[in-house]
């Protein structure tokens, strides 16, 4: 999965309870009570054969419900905002915004995960996948097909997640580290607003209709 594809790929849900607990049960505790948080993530993106080809790294927080900001320091500087109602894309070297409507496309996204509202029970499927490296392993499976990924697993550790890995349809992998997540960290409240950078080519694509119950998925934002 490329940058642009996790990228775009920001928050909400997760996962149907099996028997056994673990890190089902401390992912599920971690969502409904933690209301903030901050970290900071090393990203890598692996192909198919494992090999890595793209490196990068930044800070992400969320106040819930729906917000959140993700951005990338190296080696291109990116940004994602989500404000409760609109998610902003900003890509700085190319001084371009694309805006799209927080709609139900992105409930089944894999930052639903971490920062999504709802039952996060609704989207995914939660299942029990082991100890490794030192962290409590679950899997998260979407309910949804359009997500542009198969699964995702995320590593607890202790009371809050320290690492995600997402794999794609194609044999890809993005693997992400939280060297530094703070749970219920103070978080302020205009870092979730955002305003476009003055002379940015602004795409708004928050206008797109949702296609009804039957039709088609939305377009993943």
């Amino acid at each position: 999965m490329s940058r642009g594809a996790f990228l775009a790929a920001a928050l909400a849900a997760c996962a149907a309870l099996p028997a056994s607990a673990g890190a089902v049960d401390a992912f599920l505790a971690f969502s409904s009570s933690t209301r903030t948080a901050t970290a900071r993530f090393e990203q890598q993106v692996l192909d198919r054969s494992g090999k890595v080809v793209d490196r990068s790294s930044g800070t992400f927080s969320f106040a819930r419900p729906g917000k959140f900001r993700w951005a990338y320091d190296k080696p291109v500087r990116t940004l994602i905002v989500a404000d409760g109602a609109k998610l902003w894309l900003y890509d700085e070297d190319l001084n371009q915004v694309t805006v799209r409507a927080m709609d139900r496309a992105l409930s089944a996204t894999p930052a639903a995960l971490l920062a999504g509202q709802g039952d996060v029970t609704a989207v995914f499927t939660l299942r029990e996948s082991g100890p490794a490296d030192g962290l409590d392993w679950l899997e998260a499976l979407p309910k949804e097909g359009d997500t542009g990924f198969e699964r995702v697993r995320i590593g607890m550790k202790g009371a809050a997640p320290a690492a995600m890995e997402l794999h794609d349809s194609l044999g890809g992998r993005t693997v992400l580290r939280f060297p530094e997540f703070r749970a219920g960290a103070r978080v302020e409240p205009g870092s979730f607003r955002f305003v476009p950078p003055k002379g940015a080519d602004v795409l708004d694509e928050s206008l797109r209709p949702v296609p009804q119950a039957g039709g088609a998925s939305p377009r993943k934002p």
